[in-house]
């Protein structure tokens, strides 16, 4: 297997999850900045332009992060990131869609429309600066309703480790960097991402 890869929170996530998983993956280091995952060759692998995309071995593309941790999941069961039962299966899925929609969505769209606008302007349409502070506030709010949801929990899906807490931890560290920090309030989203960071897969 080959995974294209770059900067940005979407490839950071499917790498952390193969490191939980134990996994070495092959990576072709794709140029998010300079533009070429919107050009030939890339977009012959991926038509949709967007990072990571997992080519298997028989040629098969798999994009999409959340599609390709499910695939990784389903050929490497152990660890079980997403659930060893149904109902595991079930709840961390609920927790990731919930994350993507309200917290990882409107972090990343309010960041391509403020700061990351120069890079993204000619690539797709974008909000105006007062949309982009709106969607930056929205991901705020829920950031804090989830921190709410989560206390006396160690991760996510109580003391399991899983899916969830990937994609939260990849895209909240990005917005560390990009002016979107965790808030004051969310005093156990703030602990959480600490023991996280302190995972060895947190550096893939």
């Amino acid at each position: 297997m080959k995974l294209y890869t770059s900067a940005g929170p979407n490839p950071h996530m499917v790498r952390m999850f193969a490191a939980e998983k134990g996994l070495t993956l092959e990576t072709i280091e794709v140029d998010l900045m300079g533009g070429e995952n919107r050009r030939a060759p890339y977009t012959v692998v991926n038509p949709a332009g967007q990072t990571p995309a997992l080519v298997l071995d028989d040629g098969t593309v798999i994009a999409e992060i959340t599609v390709i941790c499910e695939y990784l999941e389903e050929r490497h069961p152990g660890p079980a990131l997403i659930g060893a039962t149904a109902e595991e299966r079930a709840e961390t899925r609920m927790w990731t869609r919930r994350i993507d929609l309200n917290v990882c969505e409107p972090m990343a769209s309010g960041f391509r429309a403020a700061e990351g606008r120069r890079i993204f302007e000619n690539r797709m349409k974008l909000v105006g600066a007062e949309g982009a502070a709106e969607l930056k506030a929205i991901a705020r709010d829920r950031l804090i309703w989830l921190d709410g949801q989560m206390q006396g929990r160690e991760f996510i899906c109580g003391d399991r480790f899983s899916l969830a807490d990937v994609l939260l931890f990849a895209f909240l560290a990005f917005g560390a960097q990009v002016g979107q920090p965790i808030p004051d309030e969310a005093t156990w989203v703030k602990a959480w991402f600490a023991r996280v960071q302190a995972r060895p897969s947190a550096a893939a």
